[in-house]
């Protein structure tokens, strides 16, 4: 077996990110900027009012002031500040020449034209004034390569002048359940039958990524139906998937069957729990990935390898999931050969294991937002004790 650390830098290793594809700004939502985004424009590109108000010179408070005139969003107002004078002006709109703050209204008195303070003291130098260039300046970096494109990030590059983006390739991905015990989910259960669970799960981890998802179906445990099935997808996709048939039993026969059309195992069986018999290897350019059947073990490894696997492909610099520290509201008992992945909440700095870890548990999952983790051979540790975690959201 190799180590967790081992695994997913072999596995993000038999891959190059994909060449970059240029989109439309809503059509980048959820891809990897392909390479730092420099702004074409200076936001604010101006001084603007941050307020409704009054664009004055301080020294002149208190007043009176003379009124001659308003700046609006997009229609500022044309001429320049003399002693004296104050410009009515409204949030967005730029600040006259020779002005240096904004008396907000609310402490304003304005008769006719003319205007008074109603504060006791002045307001500051740039009171109520967003400065030109106080979000960014043209020709700066404002998002950096491998950012993950969500609203914030388009609301920059929006505002920083662009309408389309370069981005990283979209990866092609085979998802294949494997059991003779399988059926469809929705679909009449007979004896001995489950649904097939793990397939609509990793479909909706990989909902957030760049990435193109086909459903390949339920593939029976037959060694050539297997082969011939897994032969196929590898012409049409970068990524297959299989879940279940990779242990060691007599129906276990993925790993058989790929490497009968030619696979290139990498790796198989991983220092983990749950998860142990992951593998992975290639056939041609296509990687194959198998996870283990039962769901919290293909959550978990689903987590660990194969969304950091798509980050990767996908252009993200920074694929594997991050780590954070949280005190543990139970006692844990000392940690055994393989690092444990255990279902967990965290609320307000602590975090709970749930009791049971059993793999085949899915009722955890919709529960969980993290994953507590133990590495090997660590002592117990008692409540309280501050623990390594990864937020699953």
């Amino acid at each position: 077996m190799i180590s967790v650390d081992e695994a997913q830098a072999r596995l993000l290793a038999l891959v190059t990110p994909l060449p970059p594809v240029e989109r439309d700004l809503m059509q980048a939502v959820r891809h990897y900027l392909h390479a730092p985004l420099m702004a074409m424009r200076t936001q604010p590109a101006a001084d603007l009012s941050a307020m409704d108000g009054y664009a004055i010179a301080v020294q002149d408070f208190p007043g009176p002031w003379r009124v001659i005139g308003e700046s609006a969003a997009g229609h500022p107002f044309a001429g320049d500040l003399q002693r004296g004078e104050a410009v009515r002006i409204f949030t967005g709109a730029y600040v006259p020449q020779n002005a240096d703050s904004v008396l907000i209204q609310e402490n304003a008195a304005r008769d006719g034209d003319m205007l008074n303070a109603t504060l006791d003291h002045p307001p500051v130098f740039g009171a109520n004034i967003r400065r030109l260039g106080g979000d960014f300046h043209a020709g700066d970096a404002v998002l950096p390569k491998g950012t993950y494109l969500d609203a914030g990030a388009i609301a920059v590059a929006a505002m920083a002048g662009h309408g389309r983006l370069m981005v990283g390739g979209v990866p092609r991905i085979a998802i294949a359940a494997t059991g003779d015990e399988l059926v469809p989910a929705g679909s009449a259960i007979g004896p001995a039958q489950i649904p097939c669970s793990n397939s609509p799960m990793l479909q909706a981890m990989l909902a957030g990524l760049p990435c193109d998802v086909r459903d390949a179906g339920i593939l029976l445990d037959d060694l050539t139906a297997l082969e011939t099935s897994l032969s196929a997808l590898c012409e049409q996709v970068d990524i297959i998937v299989t879940t279940g048939g990779a242990s060691v039993g007599d129906h276990d026969l993925v790993q058989t069957a790929l490497m009968n059309i030619g696979a290139q195992m990498d790796f198989w069986k991983v220092a983990m729990r749950p998860g142990k018999p992951l593998m992975a290897g290639k056939v041609g350019n296509t990687v194959v990935l198998g996870l283990p059947g039962n769901p919290s073990s293909a959550f978990v490894t689903a987590f660990l390898f194969l969304l950091p696997l798509i980050r990767h492909m996908a252009g993200c610099n920074a694929p594997l999931p991050a780590y954070f520290e949280a005190a543990t509201f139970t006692d844990l008992p000392a940690g055994g050969e393989r690092a444990e992945y255990m279902r967990a909440t965290v609320e307000g700095g602590h975090i709970t294991p749930f009791l049971s870890q059993d793999s085949g548990l899915t009722r955890t999952l919709s529960q969980a937002n993290a994953l507590l983790v133990q590495q090997p051979n660590v002592p117990p540790r008692a409540k309280g004790s501050v623990v390594q975690y990864m937020p699953l959201s």
